[in-house]
């Protein structure tokens, strides 16, 4: 059972049952039930009771733990929870039963013993036969198969106490008064005894309780000014939380404007380059074909040159004009005409080529110099977003060496 339980049952027991009128009055009650007993031995088993009588053996020197403890004191448990639920089931009265059985099957080896004897076949022997579950089971067995009707109870009741009223009024009052008077100065003195314990627990109890209340008031102002100082610092963090969330806010707005802003120029210097890309390489193309025109070109005249056998003397292998000692031969008019006619073609050549590559050096100078304008504005990009990062690192620092500082 439970302790709650277990304690409504003894309640029930020491109350309802009568168990608690056994300890009262000096034990009136209980030196009845051995008076009860002896008439039962009296009746059931006569010899056993006679020989009782020749040693000198009384009841209460056997039979009083039977009473006041149900048989707990000296038998085995699972014999003790059959006599419990005799109890709760018939009532106080299966003591007897019990005790007429134990008497019973040791009444041949309770008429060999003396009274020492006796008393030691009680206190060792007797326990120790029970040990064995068959031998408690024939207990019982014996037990519920005693017949003790309440009306022979209740006449042995009114025996013992006529039995005690007339030894009452033989005795000597003087002597019954100075033994009443002995007895209520020793309940007297037991009870200031109580009176006294039981004040100085109250005076223990409430010196403990004044040192309880003042620690506990302690560790309530105690924990009020942590609980204070725990709120202090929840506001302070819920603050800085929101600072926190509003400067990463702003930014991670501005990282958004700035990587717009980079993407924009990133996107404008791409077309702008792809467009110089693409005139360059028109240009490049354009320089090619009149390179290659130039070349068909200048190849054709060589071709003429070294078709004809008066120009063949102007003109060396390299297509060059030749010195004026190499010309002192000719002197026709037609001659000179064409000389001149082939140097003027030359010239212009020569300066359209010279045109066309200076055309190409301004190409690559530009190229070169959006280049550079490239270069730097990923620099400028690269730079916002390191800018960015180390604000944003150098904050979320910040804010951790304080927070460690107010745990501090």
């Amino acid at each position: 059972m439970p302790e709650e339980q277990a304690f409504s049952v003894l309640v029930k027991i020491m109350f309802d049952y009568g168990l608690r009128e056994l300890f009262k009055q000096n034990f009136e009650d209980l030196h009845c039930k051995f008076y009860q007993l002896e008439r039962l031995m009296q009746e059931c088993i006569p010899d056993l009771y006679n020989h009782f009588l020749d040693i000198s053996l009384e009841a209460h020197m056997y039979a009083s733990q039977w009473f006041l403890t149900l048989f707990t004191a000296k038998f085995p448990l699972y014999m003790v929870f059959h006599i419990m639920d005799l109890l709760l089931c018939e009532g106080i009265s299966v003591i007897f039963n019990v005790a007429l059985g134990l008497l019973k099957t040791s009444k041949d080896d309770l008429l060999l013993t003396d009274f020492e004897g006796a008393l030691k076949f009680f206190r060792v022997q007797l326990p120790k036969r029970y040990r064995s579950e068959e031998n408690a089971k024939r207990l019982m067995e014996l037990a519920c198969n005693t017949k003790i009707s309440q009306k022979k109870l209740k006449k042995y009741e009114k025996e013992y106490h006529t039995m005690r009223e007339q030894q009452a009024q033989q005795e000597d009052p003087i002597e019954r008064f100075e033994r009443e008077n002995r007895r209520l100065q020793e309940a007297n003195m037991r009870l200031e005894q109580e009176n006294d314990d039981l004040a100085h627990e109250l005076v223990t109890s409430k010196i403990a309780l004044r040192k309880d209340l003042d620690n506990a008031e302690e560790k309530a102002d105690a924990l009020n000014k942590e609980l204070l100082m725990t709120k202090q610092k929840l506001i302070d963090a819920e603050d800085e939380k929101r600072r926190l969330e509003e400067e990463s806010a702003q930014l991670k707005e501005m990282c958004r404007r700035e990587l717009d802003k980079a993407e924009s120029e990133i996107k404008k210097n791409s077309s702008i380059i792809g467009d110089y890309k693409q005139i360059c390489s028109q240009l490049s193309e354009r320089l090619e074909k009149q390179q290659t025109a130039n070349k068909v070109e200048i190849e054709k005249i060589r071709q003429k040159v070294d078709d004809c056998d008066r120009c063949r003397d102007f003109f060396n292998k390299e297509g060059r004009v030749k010195g004026t000692s190499s010309a002192k031969g000719v002197s026709d008019e037609d001659t000179d005409e064409e000389k001149e006619t082939l140097k003027n073609q030359l010239r212009e050549m020569e300066l359209e080529l010279a045109q066309t590559k200076l055309q190409l050096v301004e190409a690559e100078c530009k190229i070169q110099d959006l280049e550079h304008h490239l270069g730097l504005a990923l620099s400028e990009v690269q730079a916002a977003k390191k800018t960015w990062f180390n604000r944003t690192l150098s904050s979320i620092k910040t804010a951790t060496g304080v927070q460690g500082k107010e745990t501090c």
